[in-house]
């Protein structure tokens, strides 16, 4: 057998070698495509909220600076959460805190783009460099934003509904009716077995094959997780709370209604996916509970100053990830 000639200088590269260098091109251009657009809407939502802000001529508080960082504690919070769900559902996969952490991190930032489409692209592509199952990393980010629900709504509802009374549910109906419809398909989610036969009609068509039993959560797990996803709620509750107390007079009764309308609007605004973010949508809640404590016009101060310092908060969750992703082994980073 002769060897094959060597391609001459000048001569064009082999089709297998141009492939790989079209593949890095591809994936740079896409790189500075998402990095362009979510930087673009995360600038346009300060401007905008810097502006309605200015004409209130607020001094700045100390305060504000705990609570942008309770805004982003709480994300890194939540990606301990999650990875622990996909630590349960694939016992092997060898995926330490701090990188779960990592990933949720880029995911929030990646929020700007509508119908959280950035954020669970993310997460699908890590799990193919990890040689995580991307079906399993779908399924866990159903478990998260299920969970992220039930804490948020369920905690929220009973604490305004003990400090309102049920006359808000007359006076709200849409605002307290909305979000417990929500709990429907929350409570089929519990339930592994009934969880399993809804997905694996779709999952048959798409894939040809069945959903694995063990890409569910047992019952009991599942209850534990839910139960670990009120700590993000919480941590953001404070920040919430801390900025409210720079705006008006609250009491220490008012804090735990202030902290459940903010994890209130939250869950509307993650609803909400056809906008980035939530944008506006939270706002809007969160001034329909606030007024029944404190003036309408403070309310809305809280509320955009909120927006914003939750804004900056989502700079520092990117300056959060660039540091952790810096300690993980080049093999592993997302």
């Amino acid at each position: 057998m002769t060897d094959l000639p060597a391609p001459a200088d000048g001569d064009p590269a082999p089709t297998a070698r141009r492939r790989p260098a079209r593949r890095r091109a591809l994936r740079w251009i896409v790189t500075i495509l998402v990095v362009g657009l979510v930087g673009w809407l995360f600038a346009r939502s300060l401007a905008d909220n810097w502006a309605e802000l200015r004409a209130e001529h607020l001094r700045f508080s100390p305060w504000w600076i705990l609570a942008t960082a309770c805004f982003a504690a709480a994300v890194a919070v939540t990606g301990s959460a999650w990875g622990r769900i996909v630590r349960w559902l694939d016992p092997e996969a060898h995926i330490s805190a701090r990188e779960a952490v990592a990933v949720q991190c880029l995911s929030w930032v990646l929020k700007y783009i509508p119908g959280q489409v950035g954020s669970v692209t993310n997460k699908v592509l890590w799990a193919g460099k990890k040689g995580i199952s991307r079906t399993l990393v779908l399924i866990s980010f159903v478990y998260e934003n299920v969970f992220l629900q039930i804490a948020s709504i369920v905690p929220a509802l009973v604490i305004l509904l003990v400090s309102l009374g049920p006359g808000i549910l007359g006076q709200n109906a849409t605002l307290m009716v909305a979000p417990l419809l929500v709990l429907i398909p929350a409570a089929v989610v519990l339930h592994a077995p009934t969880f399993r036969r809804i997905l694996d009609l779709p999952m048959r068509r798409l894939l040809k094959r069945s959903v694995p039993q063990q890409y569910f959560l047992s019952s009991r797990r599942a209850a534990l997780s839910s139960a670990e996803f009120v700590l993000p709620r919480i941590v953001n509750g404070v920040g919430f709370v801390l900025i409210a107390h720079t705006i008006s007079d609250i009491t220490p009764a008012q804090w735990l209604p202030f902290a459940a309308a903010y994890a209130l609007a939250g869950a509307v605004g993650i609803l909400a996916i056809l906008v980035p973010s939530g944008l506006g949508v939270r706002e809007a809640v969160i001034v329909l509970v606030l007024s029944q404590y404190v003036p309408a016009p403070e309310a809305i101060v809280i509320s955009l100053l909120a927006r914003l310092l939750a804004t900056i908060g989502d700079a520092v969750v990117a300056a959060i990830y660039l540091v952790i992703r810096r300690t993980i082994p080049q093999e592993i980073r997302p």
